[in-house]
């Protein structure tokens, strides 16, 4: 939430710079909340701020893409020795139980993993420095990361919005069913009292006529 009010307060062209360069940094092997940003900032385009979700999935897209290839480019040059400096830096993320459970992952499943790892926290850290330190051929990993890049970008940023505006329209039906609920409510007690009143009023006449 607080990363929603913090978007909320920026213009719609600054949206779209944080949401591409946090998820940019988050996949070149920075852990940063790529995601979190990402489905802040696509509920805000489903409650009429002023971001257009296309251009927003098109900029996560990007970030997602152009992270991971300079993740791979830095990890083929930087090898074992950047592994063991992140985990000197990021100990949480880059543990050595967390980097040979990755490594074994890739070495297993190559392409798959690139792709199916954007959409794991973890993975998606790891996905392009880890590629590139096991020399990965980049026509495999630009694929699979093409691919992984749209599917979890386009495909988050369409699902919160469209979640969003069914929530939002979901609500104001609810807001209107409850008024004429309400309003029910009001006039079946209104004519309960006054039957009531009546008949209270009716009493005292029939005992004295008695």
């Amino acid at each position: 939430m607080h990363v929603q009010e913090w978007l909320d307060t920026v213009p719609a062209a600054a949206v779209y710079a944080v949401v591409a360069l946090v998820i940019g940094l988050e996949s070149l092997g920075v852990p940063l909340p790529g995601e979190i940003v990402l489905v802040s900032a696509a509920l805000m385009s489903s409650q009429h701020s002023g971001i257009n979700p296309i251009v927003l999935g098109v900029c996560a897209t990007a970030g997602a893409v152009v992270g991971d290839s300079i993740g791979y480019a830095i990890g083929r040059k930087g090898g074992r020795p950047l592994l063991a400096w992140l985990a000197r830096k990021f100990p949480r993320h880059f543990s050595e139980g967390h980097v040979a459970t990755a490594e074994k992952s890739f070495e297993k499943w190559g392409m798959w993993a690139v792709f199916f790892g954007r959409f794991i926290a973890l993975l998606r850290i790891f996905a392009g420095p880890l590629a590139g330190v096991l020399h990965m051929p980049y026509w495999k990993f630009l694929t699979a990361n093409v691919l992984g890049g749209i599917c979890w970008a386009g495909g988050t940023t369409a699902v919160v919005y469209y979640v969003g505006i069914v929530a939002e329209d979901w609500l104001k039906r609810f807001s209107y069913v409850g008024l004429a609920a309400a309003v029910l409510v009001g006039l079946t007690s209104m004519l309960v009292i006054r039957r009531r009143a009546k008949g209270a009023s009716r009493e005292p006449e029939k005992v004295a006529a008695e």
